[in-house]
């Protein structure tokens, strides 16, 4: 059992303290919220993360676990002090805004009274590092004390982040220590997992190269749909083709509404900002971007499309969060969607299976109806737009959902729903780049759904055995296919 002082109690400090409780650690978290700290203290936990709340309310009833506004008492015999604080986007939108990190460097020093290691958890630009040893050495009240700084950025997705935390694809540590970056991954040896050990600014690099990384492949497939919609093509499939290589992978080729949240927006723009401060010019950084913002008009594009002006006209918008599996709001393309909509005219109703409450925090005084359920969000509207991928979104009674709209115009911004039911229905369905009824493309759409790569496809039409050769063989002549199945010349 170490003894381990986590200081913030947000997404990343909640996990992390809560998990190295789990893993055996005695753990204090300090937050200078003490509204926070007292809810957290009754056991009512301020954020929805599956998994988090019976693992806090075990290891505080195991004296594992406890909460403080107290620094003195958090660092107490403290081997390892976590700083775990928001680290926001500047005034400007792009650099990250450092001052809870300088705050919380400034009370460990001035609470301090023995030797400590210090693990930079919190997303910090290249170089934090060094400005957290920098200030913490600069107000020790004993200068003699050894403080190493040791990075170890976070992985965590919200809505996994306790699996994340307990199976991770790796530990990153960063450190001009190396026995300060050793004894820190001791804390992690129970999980068994593949540790980096490296220098202070490549850690700290390798956590935002990683998260433009994903915002990159979440932009290409979105820029691929918009391809695909007028080429024919179905995007779905193409995700699907394109997956089954190992050097692609099938991971964050999702085509819808992009990226939101609050780690790939905040971490691509900051790393934009860090490069142009560094005299450079990321053009795909900054394509990833605009490509992103441009994706979320697309549904009100649509709308449009479909019901014309959009003044006066009802309608859902369905998932509120900008991912499923949490209650977070930071960017979420909803807002946005909704923003755009209010100012056309339209009168929006909203349903969120956990996001209700904190949408009205993220939207303060919009003339929004929350709803308690999709049905009661849908009723009587000219419109819907399906903006989470909620996994009941996919399981919705398309039949009753039909019936209860006044026009059925469904706006499907994460591609949950398939065409071709729907269409069936009688719902004008949009989805995010894939073939419509009557349009280029629709007819191999109805012909071949979306499993692509299935053996039972050429069960049925006599293939090659291997269904994604089949498939997509009889698709090369550009619609002309034989009985068979092979593709004609």
């Amino acid at each position: 059992m170490r003894t381990i002082c986590v200081i913030g109690t947000g997404y990343v400090g909640l996990v992390t303290g809560t998990c190295l409780a789990e893993l055996g650690n005695r753990v204090t978290c300090v937050d200078v919220i003490p509204e926070k700290v007292a809810r957290l203290r009754a056991g009512d936990v301020p954020i929805y993360e599956p998994g988090l709340e019976p693992l806090i309310t075990s290891n505080m009833r195991a004296e594992r676990l406890q909460f403080t506004t107290d620094y003195a008492e958090a660092l107490a015999g403290a081997e390892f002090i976590f700083i775990a604080v928001q680290t926001p986007s500047g005034d400007d939108g792009a650099g990250a805004d450092m001052r809870f990190v300088e705050s919380a460097a400034r009370s460990i020093a001035a609470g301090l009274d023995h030797s400590a290691i210090i693990v930079n958890k919190s997303t910090m630009p290249v170089g934090g590092g060094d400005l957290v040893s920098r200030i913490v050495r600069e107000h020790l009240r004993n200068p003699s004390l050894d403080v190493p700084v040791v990075s170890n950025p976070e992985f965590l997705r919200e809505g996994n982040a306790v699996e994340d935390f307990m199976r991770p694809d790796r530990v990153v540590l960063g450190a001009t220590d190396q026995r300060a970056a050793h004894e820190v991954a001791t804390l992690y040896l129970p999980l068994r997992a593949p540790v980096v050990s490296t220098d202070l600014y490549t850690a700290e690099m390798i956590k935002y190269a990683s998260n433009a990384f994903l915002a990159t492949k979440i932009s290409f497939i979105n820029e691929m749909a918009r391809i695909c919609e007028r080429l024919g093509a179905d995007v779905k499939e193409v995700a699907a083709g394109m997956g089954y290589d190992k050097r692609i992978g099938r991971a964050f080729l999702n085509a819808g509404l992009g990226y939101g949240g609050s780690c790939f927006p905040k971490d691509v723009r900051a790393l934009i900002h860090m490069a142009a401060e560094a005299g450079l010019h990321p053009q795909m950084l900054e394509a990833v971007v605009a490509i992103n913002a441009d994706q979320r008009r697309l549904v009100v594009d649509k709308l449009r499309e479909e019901l014309g002006d959009l003044r006066g006209k009802r309608i859902a918008v369905l998932g509120l969060a900008f991912k499923d599996n949490t209650d977070d709001m930071r960017d979420a393309p909803a807002v946005d969607i909704i923003h755009w909509l209010l100012e056309a005219g339209a009168v929006v109703r909203a349903y969120d299976p956990v996001a209700t409450a904190t949408a009205p925090r993220a939207m303060p005084g919009w003339p929004i109806a929350y709803c308690g359920d999709v049905y009661a969000a849908v009723d009587g509207c000219d419109g819907a737009v399906v903006a989470t991928e909620w996994p009941e979104f996919r399981h919705l009674d398309l039949p009753r959902l039909h019936d209860l709209m006044g026009t059925p115009v469904l706006v499907d911004g994460r591609n949950l729903l398939d065409p071709r039911e729907m269409a069936r229905l009688g719902f004008r369905y949009r989805g995010i780049g894939r073939p419509e009824a009557g349009r280029p493309g629709a007819r191999q759409a109805e012909d071949f759904g979306d499993d692509v790569g299935h053996d039972r496809h050429n069960a049925s039409r006599g293939g090659t055995g291997n269904g994604t050769m089949g498939i997509h063989a009889r698709r090369s002549g550009r619609g002309r296919s034989d009985a068979s199945g092979g593709a004609s010349a």
